[in-house]
């Protein structure tokens, strides 16, 4: 689970955010702080402040300082440091409200960035020094969260780390990461990972040895458990398997991170794990409960030692049992997959109700915190939100789908989340209920009549789960219809984007993806033209005012990289197809001196997107200026595939992020070119994306991520790699790679798909059944199954983006892209970029 999703959740119920939107000024660290004196500029950037004296010139990259600081005493830390660095003309940025503090050190922010309240920019290895020390004079003694990524300077609030002072990209195992200047001066990734360590060719100042000497000082002699795996990670700390050295007994050791971790009434971990410790002890000998062996603190950190429990979340047994996502399912896998999914359930109550007796409410039941072991016994684990019925405590945090409102409590809340969780073991899209409650009935009659469940088990359902406050008449969507009109729907979504847009703030202009807060919201996977070329693309007309918004972001703020769908290359093809040439012609030249650089050959942030806008400029101008360029880059691609790692653990093959992107390249270069050495070059790519593929649960051919899972995805997956091989297969039938094409159409049949994106979700699979001529019967099932994440939004039909926590209207995560899906589905149009239409029409 990607966890910086959970920082953009704070700043808006709807919408992935930055805070610095939601955040009013009394909030605002400026109101603690002094007038910046002249010759110094501030710009705010997302969470941040800039500060920065007139003149100064930042290295790339550097030496940098952090301050770390509690909500509590952030804003005197702020002051102080701030006092000291505007006299001594030191550029530095801070977080921009204490909200912001709050959620980049609660409990599911990254690791990584947590802790982190000011950024130290020194220009040179002599001002690193002096700031260090002059200003842990000053800060020390002053508490903080450990800053895992640094090395910490004295017992103080100070850390430093070798990283990049500037942002530069770079497009890693399908993810944009932030990179630094290796010392041939290409780009590598600037590692931020919560490890303290240093580039290979960086020599740590030498007033930092006795510092880096402290840090591995930790006594591992006298902790009295060997750490023999992890489990998991929250930025509250980690869960290990271990044993213990005295006896060798297996253990569980959860680790709480002082002033890390915090809830929403900045409760920190430690606080949290001392109650568990305490539940524990309450709650010994309930069967299904682990038991707390010990308490104890080690390297400022505190654990907590229990007895292992056996089994899995449920959540990856349903992953591994759920029927629905097979291509085929029999009744007979049904009715066995009901039978063991109630007897779960009613095992799950039992122990809630053994709990209750002791006056215990768990608090925190969710698909994490229920394990279900091979033989389908089931244990809870995760008691830190637990309290007495006495203490009368409400959790503040929770599960998306699984916490109880503020109206319940006591042992409602458990019982809430039960409810919750007899919805979830049927069809698990919580998520969206808690999104949209008005979804709840459709949910529960859908798993009624798919399960043929009990009538009294769906009724509980829908008594518990159903609001309590008084509201107007829900809402629905037109596809809640029995036989939607599809022209209807499409249009409603249409309006659910138009009405979202937000041409008044500089940064986006739809709400989407967090990724458009990192690239821009000007691009063609995030921003504003991917979701202007949707809306014309699929028939919704042309929107001047909008369009006029992306000409104005692309000026003031300019793509950050060439690539086609993170960078230029994608806004220049849609000002292109708009008519705007010469705006189109003076982005793609700007950065035609990038490419020497770019290594990374996928369609998303890649050269054979670039490649393949190339050619389309090529035709929309009938200029083979154009053309030669891309040929030049097939020609770099080549190079680049004969020197391809070979397929890893982690999954990289698809339409955006794999060698299908090249392979579709190439096989444009061929029929540009009808030189045959590009077929063979295409054939090579998809047989090495092809390489990556495995046979799923259900029989069907995906990509491999990991030992156990499996991916039919656009983005990432066998849906990528079959709209490339479908266009490959038009020029070269016979082909032996051709006749893989089935195995993985059988992939994109599965009834269940957890979110509804086009490039990781069901919209994609729908559009890629449709360019693959898979059967009709599954493009049928998967139209229908759009209802189950359409939500109403002013007047129109929206969908939550990746994770199912907000609604997102961008073309890779959101309604844009299912709306593309819809009219490739119903009218045969090509669902992206560089695609043909499907060959068989469409249905109206």
């Amino acid at each position: 689970m990607d966890l910086r999703y959970e920082a953009y959740c704070f700043a808006d119920r709807l919408f992935y955010d930055v805070q610095s939107h939601a955040e009013t000024a009394v909030d605002d660290f400026s109101q603690v702080l002094p007038a910046l004196p002249a010759g110094w500029s501030r710009t705010d950037l997302t969470i941040w402040r800039y500060l920065q004296p007139d003149g100064a010139t930042l290295p790339r990259q550097g030496w940098k300082v952090h301050v770390s600081a509690t909500v509590k005493n952030a804003g005197e830390v702020l002051l102080t440091a701030y006092e000291y660095l505007v006299a001594r003309r030191i550029p530095f940025k801070y977080l921009r409200t204490r909200s912001i503090v709050l959620a980049r050190n609660s409990k599911y922010a990254p690791r990584e960035a947590s802790g982190k309240l000011i950024t130290i920019y020194p220009a040179d290895e002599a001002q690193l020094d002096t700031t260090l020390r002059e200003l842990d004079a000053l800060l020390s003694g002053k508490p903080g969260a450990y800053i895992l990524s640094d090395l910490r300077y004295g017992a103080g609030p100070l850390y430093v780390r070798y990283g990049g002072f500037v942002e530069q990209w770079l497009e890693l195992d399908g993810r944009r990461v932030l990179a630094i200047e290796g010392p041939d001066g290409e780009l590598v990734p600037d590692r931020r990972k919560p490890t303290f360590s240093v580039p290979e060719w960086v020599a740590l100042p030498s007033f930092l040895d006795e510092h880096l000497a402290a840090r591995k000082a930790g006594d591992a002699e006298s902790f009295p458990y060997r750490v023999t795996g992890s489990l998991h990670f929250s930025n509250g700390g980690g869960v290990y398997r271990a044993t213990r050295k005295s006896d060798d007994a297996p253990v569980v050791l959860k680790e709480a991170r002082p002033h890390a971790g915090l809830d929403r009434d900045n409760v920190d971990a430690v606080t949290r794990l001392r109650r568990e410790h305490d539940i524990l002890t309450r709650l010994r000998g309930v069967p299904g409960v682990p038991a707390a062996l010990d308490y104890f603190t080690a390297w400022e950190h505190e654990f907590l030692a229990m007895s292992p429990v056996p089994g899995r979340p449920v959540g990856q047994w349903l992953g591994r049992h759920y029927p629905l996502t097979h291509h085929e399912t029999t009744p007979e896998q049904i009715a066995e997959y009901t039978g063991r999914a109630l007897k779960i359930v009613e095992k799950v109550e039992d122990i809630v109700a053994r709990v209750h007796e002791r006056g215990v409410v768990f608090g925190d039941l969710h698909p994490l915190n229920v394990l279900v072991d091979e033989d389908d016994s089931v244990s809870l684990i995760d008691f830190e939100l637990a309290s007495t019925l006495e203490e009368g405590r409400k959790p503040t945090l929770g599960s998306p789908g699984f916490q109880a409102p503020p109206d319940r409590s006591g042992f409602e809340i458990d019982q809430y989340a039960l409810a919750a969780l007899r919805l979830y073991l049927f069809l698990p899209l919580n998520a969206v209920v808690e999104l949209a409650p008005v979804k709840l009935r459709n949910h529960v009659e859908f798993v009624r009549r798919r399960f043929d469940l009990p009538e009294d088990y769906c009724a509980r359902v829908l008594d518990v789960l159903t609001p309590r406050v008084d509201a107007p008449a829900p809402a629905s969507t037109p596809l809640e219809e029995p036989r939607p009109d599809w022209k209807v729907v499409r249009k409603s979504i249409a309006a659910a984007i138009l009405a979202s847009a937000t041409p008044e703030r500089a940064d986006r202009l739809f709400p989407g993806d967090i990724e458009q807060f990192e690239v821009g919201g000007a691009g063609f996977a995030y921003g504003a033209a991917g979701v202007l070329h949707a809306l014309d693309a699929a028939g919704a007309g042309r929107f001047p005012e909008h369009e006029r918004w992306l000409l104005d972001k692309v000026r003031r703020d300019p793509p950050k990289e060439p690539g086609f769908y993170t960078g230029a290359h994608g806004i220049a093809y849609v000002l292109e197809n708009f008519g705007y040439r010469d705006e189109a012609d003076e982005i793609v030249c700007a950065y035609h001196r990038l490419l020497p650089s770019l290594k990374d050959h996928g369609l998303n942030s890649g050269l054979s997107g670039v490649g393949l806008n190339m050619l389309h400029f090529a035709w929309t101008r009938q200029d083979e200026v154009y053309a030669d360029q891309a040929v030049e880059i097939g020609a770099k691609l080549v190079g680049m595939l004969a020197e391809a790692a070979p397929p890893g653990d982690k999954a990289k093959a698809g339409l955006l992020h794999g060698w299908s992107g090249p392979a579709l390249l190439f096989t444009r270069l061929f029929e540009h070119t009808g030189d045959r050495a590009w077929l063979d070059a295409a054939e090579r790519a998809l047989e090495r994306d092809l390489a990556e593929c495995d046979t799923a649960l259900d029989g069907s051919t995906q990509v491999r991520d990991g030992n156990f899972r499996t991916l039919p995805y656009v983005g990432i997956g066998s849906a990528g790699i079959a709209l490339a091989l479908k266009e490959f297969s038009r020029v070269e039938p016979d082909a032996p790679c051709v006749r893989r094409l089935p195995e993985l159409v059988a992939g994109l049949t599965g009834e269940f798909v957890i979110q509804p994106a086009l490039a990781l979700g069901r919209a994609g699979l729908l559009a890629s059944l449709v360019h693959t001529g898979g059967p009709r019967e599954a493009v049928e099932r998967h139209l229908a199954a759009l209802a189950w994440h359409a939500v109403p939004f002013q007047e129109g039909t929206a969908f939550p983006g990746i994770q199912l926590r907000r609604l997102s209207m961008d073309l890779v995560t959101g309604g844009a892209g299912v709306l593309l899906a819809l009219a490739c589905a119903l009218d045969g149009s090509p669902v992206l970029p560089f695609l043909k239409a499907p060959a068989h029409a469409g249905r109206s």
